[in-house]
């Protein structure tokens, strides 16, 4: 039986073990000026945490049934506002992402524009869009769709147009030299290898939206996050650990589901 010898670890040069320690020295020394410009009585702080944990989390672990018809139909509404919203998305970041791939424009300023739209609509965290579409149409699930939607168009359209760059060329080209048209091509030769990753991503998005939509009822745009933000200013903290177990359920439900159907998609 043959062995084999790994080759030596290179050893570290004296400028690399001095940089190393010189820059773990700023670190430490950035953390301790912070801690010591704080000003705050550090005795008082733990005490009050303390006592709020001694009163919060027992609640928390003693959840209001009582309120359980009412939670049902905010989690299922936050399920729906995520679902739309992903469905919507999912279907507006296709054209944004054919629009950014270069293997399919062939224009580098289409390309760019493409680009440039889907990082600016990344640009914003779904909770600001909640706001700004509060604003426009109302506080009502209506503006968390718009909310999940447009949040996920940038995302989906960027992995999109990943997806449609990393495709097999060579099929395009073959039916092109057959004489075959655009809209040959798209349904026969670039659809069919975009379709499963474009499905699996959707459903993902769809898991992250879930946990998107449960915080969006906070500034009225539906859903639970409506129901938390009263339990939060009432301190009814065994409704809160009712929402927060269902919250846990249906997220962990949709996870395991998700996760078995982009399994056989892809």
């Amino acid at each position: 039986m043959e062995t084999y010898t790994l080759p030596p670890k290179p050893e570290r040069s004296l400028f690399k073990k001095i940089k190393t320690i010189l820059i773990a020295a700023i670190i430490v020394a950035i953390y301790v000026w912070t801690f010591l410009g704080i000003d705050i009585d550090w005795a008082r702080a733990i005490a009050r945490i303390q006592d709020n944990f001694a009163r919060v989390i027992p609640n928390l672990f003693s959840p209001d049934w009582s309120a359980t018809a009412e939670v049902s139909l905010s989690i299922l509404e936050t399920v729906l506002i995520a679902f739309a919203g992903s469905l919507m998305a999912a279907i507006l970041a296709i054209p944004l992402g054919f629009l950014a791939a270069h293997n399919m424009t062939r224009s580098r300023i289409l390309t760019t524009i493409g680009k440039w739209i889907l990082s600016a609509v990344r640009a914003f965290p779904d909770i600001i869009l909640a706001i700004l579409f509060v604003v426009a149409v109302g506080p009502n699930a209506f503006a968390g769709v718009l909310a999940i939607a447009i949040g996920s168009t940038g995302m989906l359209g960027k992995l999109y147009s990943e997806v449609i760059e990393s495709i097999d060329m060579k099929v395009v080209e073959a039916m092109e030299a057959n004489g075959a048209n655009k809209i040959q091509i798209l349904f026969y030769a670039v659809i069919p290898q975009i379709i499963p990753e474009f499905l699996s991503y959707a459903i993902y998005r769809f898991e992250v939206d879930i946990r998107a939509s449960s915080i969006l009822g906070i500034v009225g745009a539906g859903g639970i996050g409506t129901m938390i933000i009263f339990a939060a200013n009432n301190r009814n903290w065994n409704e809160m650990g009712l929402i927060l177990l269902a919250i846990i359920i249906v997220v962990t439900i949709i996870d395991f589901i998700s996760a078995r159907i982009r399994r056989k998609i892809v």
